[in-house]
């Protein structure tokens, strides 16, 4: 599953920067030399990058095998910080604002887990809006090399099926400030719904003004978490339509993403799986989820098996697209390795499968895992950062220039966190076409995306209003905004 990767702004230099995650020497679960390292690469002025890891304190030569990584500002200093997921000894690093990094997991209080659980992915967000961030970490199963289970099929040795591991509660860590936290995974009802969890989606998906939780689980339904107000929740997967595929079975849920797909104000779901159990677009009806059939995915995804995957607007047209990073789970035959594919969304209703038109970098074939999205040169264009199994990571510039506009928000809050986890936005152009979006750092598998919030506009070059509502209840206007710009909008006093 190795490994995650974040794009984010380390040093609040303007230019986003990345962050991977790495595995570790088997059997013995330590990263015993730098090709197991963790690293940080810093992005310089002329689009090139160097690499500070050892600089700024994050080369893991003490931890074990990582997985995903999760980025927040969680003591809204204005520097974000970092949570690495393991099997073993999970770690947050403080961000000092000096350019580098101090694990800080002992005193903080947020490693807690039961022994030998393999947590695999992880996501920021203030479920009780408070103003500080939370975490909910999602934990796969109880997992060592001594304890592995390995299967044969004649002389070849493959991975064992899911199912015969144990599910494990998603562990869920409040907020206590003062750089400390609480294990709240028992009395905020989540340890009710053990999972094998992996990807990881934060939305207000009935828009009650709560963040609520999404979590794709491998072979087992999946989990949405429904916040009800009081440090509480509910799981619902089966009731509101998302536990099961269309055909009532489980499948191996990899990443997923919660976006508005089709700009009807309510936050869509997307989960990719395996060759041959097709992806699964799920639309948000207001009380209930129902299967997009008419999308196409279900039928175009047949031959692929996706792990990372997020809502991507790569043409500036204002409707997200779906991006999936691709590779099968074993590689034993010519067939495992794959290209990614990227499934262009036609006005809300259908996709098409335009990954050929994506160049030769995007469609190098092989077992990709982790990705996340951001504008990393800053022209407005959304660009991807892919890693995959024993291969170099692919930076992808977004070159199409579409000749659409676009729109790039920074919010920041103040009431809320400083990181606006959450926050609505709707954005209306002078022509009354209407989109939505919001923050939301946690997309696909194991990653961190870029925070800030992305319109593409399409022939629009005018907004006429933008308004958000923020985690803490406060609503904002902004009128008459011109396109093709980075606006950072702080969160007012009320």
């Amino acid at each position: 599953m190795c490994g995650g990767v974040a794009i984010f702004d380390f040093d609040n230099d303007g230019r986003m920067d990345i962050f991977f995650t790495n595995g570790a020497q088997m059997p013995e679960m330590k990263k015993t030399n730098p090709s197991y390292y963790n690293c940080l690469l810093k992005q310089r002025p002329d689009g090139t990058f160097e690499d500070v890891t050892a600089k700024a304190g994050l080369l893991g030569e003490s931890l074990d095998f990582n997985f995903g990584v999760a980025v927040g500002d969680y003591d809204n200093d204005g520097y974000e910080d970092l949570f690495v997921c393991a099997a073993g000894r999970n770690t947050l690093y403080h961000n000092n604002g000096n350019g580098t990094f101090t694990d800080v997991t002992s005193i903080s209080g947020i490693g807690t887990k039961p022994p030998d659980t393999l947590s695999v992915a992880a996501a920021w967000f203030d479920y009780d809006n408070d103003g500080l961030l939370d975490l909910i970490v999602s934990n796969y199963t109880f997992w060592t090399p001594q304890t592995d289970l390995r299967c044969t099929m004649g002389s070849t040795e493959y991975y064992c099926d899911p199912r015969r591991y144990k599910s494990v509660p998603h562990r869920l860590y409040h907020n206590l400030g003062n750089g400390k936290f609480e294990d709240v995974t028992e009395k905020s009802g989540l340890a009710k719904s053990p999972g094998k969890g992996m990807g990881i989606s934060i939305a207000d998906f009935n828009d009650d003004g709560w963040p609520d939780i999404f979590i794709a689980n491998d072979t087992e339904p999946n989990s949405l978490f429904i916040n009800i107000h009081n440090g509480k929740f509910e799981e619902r997967g089966l009731e509101v339509g998302v536990g099961y595929d269309d055909n009532a079975r489980s499948g191996s849920s990899m990443g997923s993403d919660a976006k508005d797909f089709d700009n009807d104000g309510k936050v869509d779901i997307f989960y990719n799986n395996l060759r041959q159990q097709v992806w699964q677009l799920l639309r948000n009806d207001g009380q209930l989820f129902s299967y997009a059939y008419s999308s196409k995915i279900q039928s175009m995804s047949v031959p692929h098996s996706g792990w990372s995957n997020g809502f991507i607007d790569y043409n500036n047209d204002g409707w997200k697209d779906i991006y999936s990073a691709n590779g099968d789970v074993d590689q034993v035959n010519e067939s495992s390795p794959e290209h990614d594919t990227m499934f262009e969304n036609v006005d809300g209703k259908t996709f098409i499968d335009v990954s050929e038109e994506m160049g030769k970098d995007f469609l190098r074939k092989g077992y990709q895992r982790g990705s996340a999205f951001g504008d990393l040169n800053n022209d407005g264009s959304l660009d991807i950062v892919v890693t995959s199994l024993n291969n170099t990571p692919r930076i992808l510039i977004n070159t199409a220039d579409s000749g659409n506009h676009w729109l790039m928000l920074n919010l920041i809050g103040h009431k809320s966190a400083r990181d606006a986890i959450g926050t609505k936005v709707k954005l209306t152009t002078a022509s009354g076409r209407v989109f939505y979006n919001h923050v939301s750092v946690s997309t696909g598998f194991m990653s961190s995306s870029d925070k800030r919030v992305h319109f593409g506009l399409g022939q629009e070059s005018k907004v006429a209003s933008i308004e958000i509502r923020w985690p803490s209840g406060i609503r904002q206007v902004l009128k008459d905004i011109a396109a093709d710009q980075f606006l950072t909008i702080d969160e007012p006093a009320k």
